[in-house]
């Protein structure tokens, strides 16, 4: 599903990512973890396309396609999806309005019709409960006087609408409690499938307790120094990230 081979980026005259090289097959699960300033969330918006990180050197495959030659709306479009660390507020628009405007806007580009009021009403109670939401946060501005715990469990909810095919989780986990950790856990699980695969960035363990996650990296100063299993995720639980 995704290639990305001697991936250098910067963003202004900084470089921050010196040499990825990351395969993930359909249905897989990889967890990047590294301390802060490795380049972990930086991955993510070279993924999904911020221009303000510029691509240097190397190549993305995404279902084939050249990523790097998609607008970002594209590769929103072809399924990619990036559950923000820090969330913005969209003040004036709502929940539900948003949320159908994205839903609309893949069906668009996939040559489908707009999904009829009612089925979209449905699908949107469906997803909310799912999450735990409550149903006056449909009528809510977009994160406006959200707390952080609901900020993240909104961006899990956009997550099960849009249903996408690679999904980002860029320190989701960061500042929840466990409640709300379990939620975001449950998202990600129920997405799981041999067609979808998913990248979870993350400085701590809780969360891949949840999520079993088929690959761990460890990304240090722009480069994955090691990859494997449980075991590097109890190796830094026990002995932190200098060890790499």
């Amino acid at each position: 599903m995704l290639h990305i081979k001697n991936l250098h980026a910067k963003i202004g005259d900084k470089e921050i990512l010196k040499g990825i090289d990351l395969h993930i097959g359909p249905g897989e699960i990889h967890a990047v973890m590294g301390p802060n300033g490795a380049g972990k969330s930086t991955l993510g918006a070279v993924l999904t396309g911020r221009p303000d990180y510029v691509v240097t050197e190397g190549s993305i495959l995404y279902k084939g396609q050249d990523l790097l030659a998609m607008a970002p709306e594209e590769r929103a479009w072809a399924g990619l999806f990036l559950s923000f660390q820090y969330p913005i507020e969209i003040p004036g628009v709502t929940i539900t309005a948003f949320m159908k405007a994205a839903v609309n806007a893949k069906r668009k580009a996939a040559g489908e019709p707009e999904m009829k009021t009612a089925d979209f009403m449905k699908l949107l109670k469906e997803k909310m409960a799912f999450v735990q939401m409550k149903p006056e946060f449909a009528r809510r501005e977009v994160n406006v006087g959200f707390s952080g715990g609901e900020k993240k469990r909104n961006e899990i909810f956009q997550m099960a609408m849009l249903d996408p095919d690679l999904s980002i989780l860029d320190e989701t986990d960061s500042g929840l409690d466990v409640d709300a950790l379990r939620i975001v856990a449950d998202g990600v699980n129920a997405l799981r499938s041999p067609q979808k695969s998913a990248i979870i960035v993350t400085h701590y363990q809780k969360l891949l307790e949840y999520v079993q996650p088929d690959v761990v990296h460890v990304l240090k100063a722009g480069r994955i120094v090691a990859s494997g299993g449980r075991e590097l995720i109890e190796a830094i639980e026990t002995q932190g990230f200098d060890q790499f």
